[in-house]
C-alpha cells in the first residue's frame, strides 16, 4: 500500500507540473519552447493515463494506443496480454501473431525484447516492419500482466528501446493505480458486509421479543415497532451505494432507538443536536449507527437506572463534527492500543475499529474516530467529515 501511495503522490507532481505549464503555455509571451515541448509531452501523457487508469481491456487499450505512440515515436505500437494484440495503432497489424508469441516470451521471462527484422519474418513486398522493443507493463511491484510494443521501421535504435522502456514503466504504474482502486473498493464493500455481519444477533433477538410482547396488549404498537425494524434492516443490508448522507443515517439511527426504547422504556433517554446545514453531508455508509448501538449495547444495557445517548452533529466550516456520547458504563482504554484486535471476544467496541478504518481510507489519516472513555465514566466517540469531498458521493 506505501508504494501505492507513493505513486499517487508522483501523480499529484505530474499534474501540477501539468496545471504550471498550461498557465505558462496560456501566456505566450514568456513560454519557451522547452515549456511547449514539456507541455506536450505531458499532454500526450494525460490522453494515455486516462483510459489506463480504469484497468487494462481492448478499449481502454485502443484509446491509450495513439498517445503511447507519439510518446514513444515509434512507427507503430500495440499493447498484448500474450495471448492476443489488445489494440494497434500505426504500423505492424499483419504481424499480430508473432508479436503476440514474443509477448508471451516476455511475460514469462520478466524481461524486455528487441526484435529485428529476421524474427519478424514476412511476405508482402510493401512490409515495412523491421523491428520491435517488447517491454513488459511491469507496475511498482514488478508485476506485469501486459507488454507494450514499439514497432520500428528500421533497426530499432537505443533511443526507441529506452523510450519504450521507460513509457511500459509508466503505464504499468497507470494500470497499478487502477488495479489498487478496485481492490480499495472491493475493501470498502467487504468491510461493509463485515459491518452488516455485526449488526447484533441479539438485538434482532431482543427487538423480535419486545415486539411480540405488545401484540396482545398494544397491537398498534407492535405494527409499528414491525414496519420501523423492517425499515431498519432495509437501509442495514441495501445492497448498493459505498457513501450515504448524515440524514439518512440519522433516519436508521431513529429506528433502531425506536425499537431499544421499546425494550428499556424510560431507562433509554436520547438527546439529539444536529444542525440542518450538515444533513445533507456525505459519508461512509453505516458509519454512525455502530457508534451508536455500541453505546446502547455496551454502554447503557449494563448500567442500573437510567442512561443517556448523546448524538450532535454541528457545522464546522469546511467540516462536520459528530459526536456520540453516553453515561454508561464506560470500558478501559487500553482496548483501543495499537496491536490489540479490533473486537475483543464480548464484541466491545463493535465496528469502531472498521469505522475508523474506514474513515481514514475515505478522507486521510487525520480523520480517523477519536474515543475518550474510562471505566465508570461513559464513552464519547468524535469524528470529522468533510462537507465537500471527491470521492463522496451519497
Amino acid at each position: 500500500m506505501e508504494t501505492g501511495f507513493a505513486v499517487v503522490a508522483v501523480l499529484a507532481a505530474l499534474a501540477a507540473a501539468v496545471a504550471a505549464v498550461v498557465r505558462l503555455r496560456a501566456r505566450r509571451g514568456i513560454a519557451t519552447a522547452m515549456q511547449r515541448a514539456t507541455y506536450d509531452v505531458l499532454h500526450t501523457a494525460g490522453l494515455a493515463a486516462d483510459p489506463l487508469r480504469t484497468g487494462l481491456t481492448p478499449a481502454t487499450a485502443a484509446k491509450a494506443a495513439r498517445p503511447l505512440r507519439r510518446l514513444v515515436g515509434s512507427a507503430g505500437l500495440t499493447i498484448s496480454d500474450g495471448s492476443r494484440c489488445l489494440a494497434f495503432d500505426g504500423l505492424g497489424g499483419h504481424h499480430s501473431s508473432s508479436l503476440t508469441t514474443a509477448a508471451k516470451r516476455a511475460l514469462h521471462t520478466h524481461r524486455s525484447i528487441v526484435l529485428n527484422a529476421r524474427d519478424l519474418p514476412c511476405d508482402r513486398v510493401d512490409c515495412a516492419v523491421r523491428g520491435a522493443v517488447i517491454a513488459p507493463l511491469s507496475g511498482p511491484d514488478g508485476r506485469a500482466a501486459a507488454v507494450l510494443i514499439a514497432i520500428a521501421d528500421d533497426q530499432p535504435a537505443p533511443g526507441l528501446v529506452q523510450a519504450t522502456l521507460e513509457a511500459a514503466r509508466w503505464a504499468g504504474s497507470q494500470i497499478a493505480l487502477a488495479e489498487l482502486d478496485s481492490s480499495r473498493e472491493r475493501l470498502a464493500r467487504a468491510e461493509v458486509r463485515a459491518l452488516r455481519a455485526q449488526i447484533s444477533p441479539h438485538f434482532i433477538y431482543n427487538a423480535l421479543t419486545a415486539i411480540g410482547s405488545f401484540v396482545r396488549t398494544d397491537p398498534e404498537r407492535a405494527r409499528e415497532l414491525i414496519l420501523e425494524f423492517a425499515e431498519f434492516t432495509r437501509y442495514s443490508f441495501r445492497a448498493h451505494g459505498e457513501f450515504t448522507t448524515l440524514a439518512e443515517e440519522l433516519r436508521s439511527i431513529d429506528r433502531y432507538l425506536t425499537i431499544e426504547r421499546a425494550r428499556f422504556g424510560d431507562r433509554l433517554q436520547v438527546r439529539l443536536q444536529i444542525a440542518p446545514e450538515v444533513l445533507g453531508v456525505g459519508l461512509p455508509f453505516l458509519c454512525l449507527q455502530p457508534l451508536v448501538e455500541n453505546a446502547v449495547r455496551h454502554g447503557l444495557s449494563r448500567k442500573p437506572g437510567v442512561g443517556m445517548v448523546s448524538i450532535e452533529a454541528r457545522d464546522a466550516g469546511a467540516e462536520c463534527h459528530i459526536t456520540v456520547e453516553d453515561d454508561g458504563v464506560g470500558m478501559d482504554p487500553s482496548v483501543f492500543a495499537p496491536g490489540r484486535p479490533s473486537d475483543n471476544d464480548d464484541g466491545q467496541h463493535v465496528g469502531l475499529t472498521n469505522v475508523d478504518e474506514r474513515l481514514r481510507s475515505v478522507f486521510g489519516d487525520h480523520f480517523g474516530l477519536v474515543v475518550e472513555t474510562a471505566p465508570g465514566e461513559g464513552t464519547k466517540v468524535s469524528m470529522r467529515v468533510p462537507k465537500f469531498h471527491p470521492e463522496v458521493r451519497a
